[in-house]
């Protein structure tokens, strides 16, 4: 399927001229796609929609522009897109290829695109669509709240590879993961002005969406969950320059 791809590139880059027009397969949700760095995520149907199974790794927004690494202790501030990883020191190697890299929100929202051509930063309301999916009990919420007692386990991964015994406050109990959805969350933490080396590493994971909390333009809404619960939370507790994970959903 990839050498079809290639060639339907080229044929498309020269007009087909001198060499087969070859029509584009049809995206099937559950195949494997690329970001412009040539990452590939396994993708994943869960109720009407479509989501990449991992968190968003790329460097450069979908017109080449490379995204800033940001590691210094600025990070935090920044009113312009910047990601974000682990040192070394703090976690163990491959930290990005595993659990993707931490954005700002105004990395995750630019205009040149984060996600890959055809994809996008889920709104607040499309969040709350995966979350019933995944649980006919959930809840819409106005504000910060439970949305679901039961999602967050559903959708992490099971045992302590990727989540640890405890959040950082104490909190704990090791195996909440079933990933019975087929989510496969991992613990990446998050990071703020105030963490240089960031977060709570495999005891949470926070989740932009495209929705600015109306009452507080510096906030966005986003979903979080943690490794000593089952719950998913929809809260405002992150402020946009802040380095959260991203999940892009099919547009």
């Amino acid at each position: 399927m990839d050498e079809i791809r290639v060639r339907w590139k080229k044929a498309a880059l020269e007009n087909c001229a001198g060499v087969p027009c070859v029509v584009a397969p049809p995206f099937t949700c559950g195949d494997k796609i690329s970001d412009i760095d040539g990452n590939s995520y396994n993708t994943l149907k869960i109720g009407a929609q479509c989501w990449l199974k991992e968190n968003l790794k790329v460097t450069r927004y979908n017109d080449g522009t490379l995204i800033p690494d940001s590691t210094s202790s600025t990070f935090g501030i920044a009113t312009f897109g910047v990601r974000t990883s682990y040192p070394s020191a703090v976690v163990p190697g491959g930290y990005v290829a595993t659990y993707g890299y931490l954005y700002n929100w105004f990395a995750a929202t630019d205009s040149r695109k984060l996600c890959p051509a055809g994809w996008k930063l889920p709104t607040d309301d499309e969040w709350t669509i995966l979350i019933k999916s995944i649980d006919p009990n959930a809840v819409s919420l106005s504000g910060s709240g439970v949305q679901s007692s039961t999602a967050g386990g559903a959708m992490k991964t099971i045992g302590t590879d990727h989540w640890d015994d405890a959040d950082q406050f104490g909190n704990y109990s090791p195996t909440t993961g079933t990933n019975s959805s087929g989510f496969s969350a991992v613990g990446t933490g998050y990071r703020n002005k105030n963490a240089l080396n960031g977060t709570n590493f495999r005891g949470s994971t926070w989740w932009w969406s495209a929705t600015t909390d109306p009452s507080n333009s510096d906030k966005a809404w986003l979903r979080f969950i943690n490794t000593y619960q089952t719950d998913v939370y929809k809260n405002n507790t992150r402020n946009k320059p802040d380095g959260l994970a991203v999940r892009c959903l099919k547009e």
